[in-house]
């Protein structure tokens, strides 16, 4: 049986490695972005100096023929479902007995004016590490544009580099449909203490081109001109998904697909950011592109492509970024507004980088969620307190066990404990951190 998987990002690769895992079946991986699969989340580094680009590469070289995964550089131009086929835009016609269509994201665009002008981009694809390495050159100031996660890297990108920038956030505070407003006010001033011109409750409203046709300046919509030679947009992504349109593969914001992953036509799968789930589940969004949701669905889909059926289960919402030095974690549910079922605890350091969230059911007092800014908290710990929906007193007293801080690292659980304290009225004691045996314990419920 011949899997052929368009697309080389985490979920497509993920799925050739677990087919590979699984089964003898040929497998082709088709690709026009880069020879070899990298770590789109690194690419932000390659541009500060941190990494080369071959360091993003996971894999070495021979990783692929070693495990017989053929990778193929070229295009995708139609999909002939009723015969199998792929339409290339290089190579020969690629028949396959079942399709996996990993297709990503593209940045969007709302039809600005000048928004295809020279100097103009986002920020996704090793492309456009590229563009934004080239326009780097003698760039004066840029503008982003969007409040979102892409946005404030290339902002931390540019101010690596010593380039000035102007940060367009239409929202009233960054983030602030996914922060709470404590977190999205930290933020802010992380934003500002690094020098960027954060500019709230602003908007985009057309980019001005200079007599070559590259980006000179942006109109915002209060009638503000700003002069500048880069324009990124960054205000979020859409599933790439334009060509599928065009055939009999039902979708709507992004590829439609079931339990399995499959689509309306069948062994014709699609994962990562351009699938679209019919039935989410409860609390979860259709559509979710995260690099962790896309690395799940690779081994999801991979099982059912070799006769396991296997529903998708995305388990327990988790998601990282970092916001300059200030690393972010959430586990479970943590809303920005909190619904009247739920009660909240808020503790955050003096020096205000760094803090600690905790959100439990007000009835039953069952955890429901953990975020943190600047303080590190176990994965496996806090997924197990979700899953077993543990009290937030136990919680409490046992939240040592969460601390993923290296050794040396000031600990903050017992303020967050007396605090809990001053706002209940109770007495509850934090139990001594305990060591890595004591994790490995409780995650084998002996604890």
């Amino acid at each position: 049986m011949h899997i052929v998987i368009i697309g080389n990002g985490i979920s497509g690769i993920t799925t050739a490695r677990w087919v590979r895992k699984l089964s003898d079946h040929e497998i082709t991986v088709i690709s026009d972005e880069t020879d070899y699969f990298f770590s789109r989340t690194a690419l932000m580094y390659v541009y500060m100096g941190h990494m080369r680009f071959k360091d993003t590469q996971p894999y070495e070289n021979w990783f692929w023929e070693k495990n017989r995964i053929k990778l193929l550089r070229d295009r995708v131009q139609s999909i002939d479902t009723d015969n199998k086929t792929l339409k290339m835009r290089d190579s020969a016609s690629i028949s396959y007995d079942k399709l996996v269509l990993a297709l990503g994201s593209e940045p969007n665009k709302f039809g600005w004016p000048g928004q295809d002008l020279d100097g103009v981009q986002g920020m996704y694809s090793a492309q456009d590490l590229e563009g934004m390495e080239h326009h780097s050159k003698d760039l004066k100031h840029a503008v982003i544009v969007g409040g979102g996660l892409i946005g404030i890297e290339m902002a931390e990108m540019f101010h690596s580099r010593h380039i000035s920038s102007t940060f367009l956030v239409r929202e009233g505070s960054y983030w602030n449909g996914v922060l709470a407003p404590e977190e999205s006010a930290m933020v802010n001033r992380v934003i500002k203490k690094n020098g960027i011109d954060l500019r709230l409750s602003t908007e985009l409203k057309e980019i001005l081109p200079d007599e070559n046709g590259k980006a000179r300046a942006i109109i915002t919509n209060k009638g503000e001109e700003i002069p500048c030679q880069f324009v990124g947009l960054t205000a979020g992504v859409h599933p790439n998904t334009a060509f599928i349109k065009e055939t009999a593969i039902e979708n709507q914001r992004g590829i439609l697909v079931d339990e399995h992953l499959e689509t309306s036509v069948k062994d014709i799968y699609a994962i990562g950011d351009c699938a679209q789930l019919r039935n989410p589940p409860p609390g979860r969004r259709p559509i979710e592109a995260v690099w962790y949701v896309g690395r799940m669905m690779g081994e999801t889909a991979a099982y059912n492509i070799c006769g396991k059926p296997t529903p998708y289960d995305p388990g327990i919402w988790f998601n990282s970024a970092k916001f300059f030095d200030i690393e972010y974690q959430v586990y479970g549910d943590v809303p920005a507004q909190m619904p009247e079922q739920y009660d909240t605890l808020y503790w955050e350091h003096p020096d205000g980088e760094k803090s600690i969230r905790l959100v439990w059911d007000s009835m039953s007092g069952w955890v429901a969620g953990f975020q943190t800014m600047g303080v590190r908290y176990r994965h496996e710990v806090c997924e197990r307190w979700l899953q077993d929906h543990a009290h937030i007193e136990n919680v409490l007293m046992n939240l040592g066990l969460a601390n993923f801080d290296p050794e040396f690292f000031d600990e903050y659980e017992a303020d967050v404990v007396a605090m809990y304290n001053q706002k209940t009225g109770k007495n509850i004691q934090l139990k001594e951190k305990r060591g890595l045996n004591s994790v490995l314990s409780f995650l084998k419920n002996q604890f």
